[in-house]
């Protein structure tokens, strides 16, 4: 599939893979993404959304923005078709505001997940040591903290677990101030398929995974960007 994406991207000179494309080469390869689909109009937006059941969530979906949020572009715990029909029609009016030459495919939509420990977990190839995995607390605390490690893959579980208990937010993880602890094994697993993908996978130069809600009985992510 992977390679399909890549020859398709480069006949349209892109070389960020959209959403629903770098979310289906990663659950190819065993990586826990939530479930996303792509609505093409108004109307089966909400066609989607009543499927998945509500609340849901709906991002701009087009090859040429990468951080939606800065354009308007996400739409958080919609709980009825109206509201939905709401938020394509107030997304398309931004997009088009902020980014007028922006290729827009539609939205896609996803079911609203459960919100957990929001970490990141990525990689970017350096061109002399290969790929590098990156693991921290995510969300926005990715770029106000920058509370992250590093290692160079191929990893070993040791590597994996390393890379969780050397954060500064690594308390947050194990249960600060009353909270469950989430899934240490499950994060070392997320970790571990990440790197392998990138071992795999030479002609992706960046990927990440941000944020991945990670919970006392597993992790999941709902965002997914791939650089080939």
């Amino acid at each position: 599939m992977l390679k399909q994406l890549i020859k398709k991207a480069k006949t349209e000179s892109r070389t960020l893979l959209t959403e629903i494309e770098s979310k289906s080469i990663l659950r190819e390869a065993g990586i826990n993404v939530v479930e996303t689909r792509l609505a093409a109009t108004r109307d089966e937006a909400i066609s989607i959304s009543r499927e998945l059941h509500f609340p849901i969530v709906m991002k701009v979906a087009s090859p040429d923005i990468a951080h939606k949020a800065d354009v308007g572009g996400v739409k958080l715990n919609l709980r009825t078709a109206l509201q939905v029909g709401k938020a394509w029609d107030e997304i398309m009016a931004s997009v088009n505001a902020k980014q007028p030459t922006a290729r827009i495919q539609g939205v896609t939509v996803q079911k609203m997940a459960k919100t957990g420990v929001e970490v990141i977990i990525g990689m970017s190839r350096d061109p002399q040591f290969g790929p590098v995995i990156m693991f921290g607390l995510g969300g926005v605390w990715v770029e106000l903290i920058k509370d992250v490690s590093l290692r160079i893959a191929p990893l070993t579980p040791r590597d994996a677990r390393e890379m969780i208990t050397e954060i500064k937010g690594y308390p947050l993880l194990t249960g600060y101030r009353g909270a469950a602890p989430v899934d240490l094994k499950a994060l070392e697993d997320f970790i571990l398929k990440v790197s392998d993908f990138a071992e795999k996978n030479a002609e992706v130069k960046e990927l990440d995974l941000n944020p991945v809600f990670a919970y006392p009985d597993g992790a999941l992510a709902v965002d997914a960007r791939v650089i080939i």
